[in-house]
Parts: structure tokens; C-alpha cells; sequence
């Protein structure tokens, strides 16, 4: 199976701190979903209009708000399944190790990092390891995240957040959950092209750590 590295690169550009052509990505993201996937372009819309209309900086805020300080959830999908489990550190060290044989650069972040990961994809060869990976922790861990997303989970977060530092950033509430925009349709793009119709929300251990250690042996 064939992915297009262009439409993946150009989706995990979403997820990355906004830098001064973070617009210009958005656009291109916008453009892709209306020649490729027309029926995501309503759902990305929203998304795509905030940042058009935004100052860097509210865009910024909002990111931090999301997935750093105070986060609303976080990107590094290791985590979202196993917490500080072991089998996070598992996962974590072959797929660093995947990201190597497939010269798939990281930067300063994790191997489990969403946008290396979505980079990731196109350059993996073996198409059984490669839908293991889609089906068990990518959509898995998107599912996760989109959860999270719940206003009852947000404000108990904040509850928590403001018992402990007695501050709060400011943050919009008419935007502060907009990420949740792109996150709903990388879900359903990745779903479209793997031609998965259903994903399980039950967020289980699985074999994936054991079979990626297993491919990897072959490098």
C-alpha cells in the first residue's frame, strides 16, 4: 500500500508548534482535504477559519492550552495508552528504532510524538507491521485523545490545576477546544485510507510492541 509522504507530512504539521508559516501550512492542509477528501474540508472549516482570523500568538495560546501547560491532552501517543507504564518505554524505544531504519528524523521530540509518527507511515515497507501500528496505537490513541476533549474532563482538570498553582492562563473559550477539529479528521483520513470503518475504543495492551521488536530484529 502506497500512502502519499506529502499528505502526511502536511497533516503532522498541524500538531506542531506554530511557527511563523503555521498559516500557510493550514492553507495547504485545507487544499489537500478539498482535492483529496472533500467530505472532511466541512469538519477541518472551523479549524482552518480560527487560524486564518487569529494573531499568532492567540494561536499559540491556544496550542500551549491544549497540549502543554495545562493541557487539555498531550501528543506524545506512548503516553496516552500506557501512562508511565513500562510498556510505554517499550514502545518508545522501538520505535525510535523504526524511525531510524526508515531515516524518519524526530527533531527534540519522542518517537511517539504524533507528528513523527503520521511522518512516519509512508516510509514504513512492511504493510502488516505498518496497519498494526494504524490499528492498535495510532487510531487507538487518537480515539483516547478526542475523549479528552469532554468539557466535564476539562473543567475537573482545571479544578485540579487551579487547586495546586491558584492561576490559570487565559485561554478562549470560544476556541479553546478547536484542536479537537483536526484531531476528529486525521482520524477519519487515516481511517479512509487504511479502509478502516471502525476503531476500538477499548484501550487495551497490545502485541504491536512485541511485533514491532520482531520486525526491527531484521534491520
Amino acid at each position: 500500500m502506497k500512502l502519499n509522504p506529502s499528505n502526511y507530512n502536511s497533516i503532522a504539521a498541524i500538531f506542531e508548534y506554530p511557527q511563523e508559516d503555521y498559516k500557510e501550512k493550514i492553507e495547504t492542509v485545507l487544499m489537500l482535504l478539498q482535492n483529496d477528501y472533500p467530505d472532511l474540508v466541512e469538519a477541518f472549516q472551523l479549524f482552518s477559519d480560527f487560524v486564518s482570523r487569529s494573531s499568532r500568538t492567540e494561536i499559540e495560546e491556544i496550542y500551549t492550552r491544549t497540549f502543554d501547560v495545562q493541557a487539555i491532552t498531550t501528543l506524545d501517543i506512548g503516553y496516552v495508552l500506557f501512562g508511565d507504564d513500562y510498556k510505554r518505554g517499550e514502545l518508545l524505544a522501538n520505535l525510535s528504532r523504526e524511525q531510524l531504519a526508515a531515516k524518519n528524523e524526530c527533531g527534540t521530540e519522542l518517537a511517539d510524538f504524533l507528528p513523527n509518527v503520521l511522518r512516519l507511515l509512508p516510509k514504513m515497507e512492511d504493510d502488516v507491521l505498518r496497519l498494526e501500528l494504524v490499528q492498535k496505537i495510532i487510531l487507538t490513541s487518537l480515539t483516547k485523545i478526542v475523549s479528552e476533549f469532554d468539557e466535564k474532563k476539562i473543567d475537573k482538570k482545571n479544578q485540579v490545576y487551579m487547586k495546586h498553582h491558584k492561576t490559570m492562563i487565559a485561554d478562549s473559550e470560544e476556541f479553546k477546544t478547536i484542536y479537537v477539529k483536526p484531531l476528529m479528521v486525521t482520524k477519519k483520513l487515516i481511517q479512509k485510507d487504511f479502509k478502516i470503518e471502525w476503531v476500538d475504543e477499548d484501550i487495551t495492551l497490545v502485541n504491536f510492541t512485541n511485533q514491532l521488536a520482531n520486525e526491527i530484529k531484521l534491520f
